[in-house]
């Protein structure tokens, strides 16, 4: 019985081993089916990814393109409003100023002219104007000693130098106070001189008196 079963046994293991012989081929082909199929679609997994994330980075230079297009716009825009403006300036405003320089020139030019003429007005002005203030302050002078008193001017003429008139009546106003002063000098001694005599004789008559 057991060399029964056991060549049963082998039988059968002999008849897998002829069966998978048989059907390695197939088994073979579907399992690098199954291998590629698997490559396949891990690969397609990955190109997946990989174009989501083109996808992504193709829509943020998209988007930054388009903002870069708008400011280029805008630059473009004031560039051209800008060359406008400039045109406009080139055409109306230089020719203008040009104008006004010429003008300004000619001006000049005449005043270039004037400027002798008007220096030596100035100067006639400012010597017109120096002795008409020597002349205000020789006015104050004579003002200031005619409100002065008598006596005041008396003494100013006879005993200072710095009073406001001609030497000739400096001298004769210190002639005439000589004169009279010594004209009272005399006067004076001789009335002294009277009176010392009169003051004597009186003594001498009482004295006669009295003896």
């Amino acid at each position: 019985m057991v060399l029964t079963v056991k060549s049963s046994e082998h039988l059968q293991s002999s008849a897998g081993q002829t069966s998978r012989s048989w059907q390695d081929p197939s088994v073979r082909v579907a399992e690098r089916l199954e291998k590629v199929l698997k490559n396949v679609s891990k690969q397609a997994a990955v190109h997946e990814s990989e174009m989501k994330d083109l996808e992504s980075r193709l829509s943020e230079n998209l988007s930054n393109f388009r903002a870069i297009d708008s400011l280029l716009g805008e630059a473009y825009n004031g560039l051209q409003r800008n060359t406008k403006r400039a045109d406009r300036a080139l055409q109306q405003q230089v020719p203008r100023m040009i104008d006004e320089l010429e003008e300004s020139q000619k001006v000049l030019n005449e005043l270039t002219g004037t400027l002798p003429a008007v220096h030596t007005q100035v100067e006639g002005i400012r010597e017109l104007y120096d002795s008409g203030r020597e002349k205000a302050r020789d006015l104050v002078v004579d003002l200031t000693w005619l409100n002065t008193e008598f006596y005041e001017r008396w003494r100013l003429i006879v005993f200072t130098s710095s009073s406001p008139v001609s030497w000739r009546l400096k001298a004769l106003m210190r002639t005439l106070f000589v004169v009279s002063f010594l004209l009272c000098f005399w006067i004076s001694w001789i009335a002294l001189g009277g009176a010392y005599r009169a003051h004597k004789h009186r003594l001498v008559w009482g004295e006669k008196l009295m003896s």
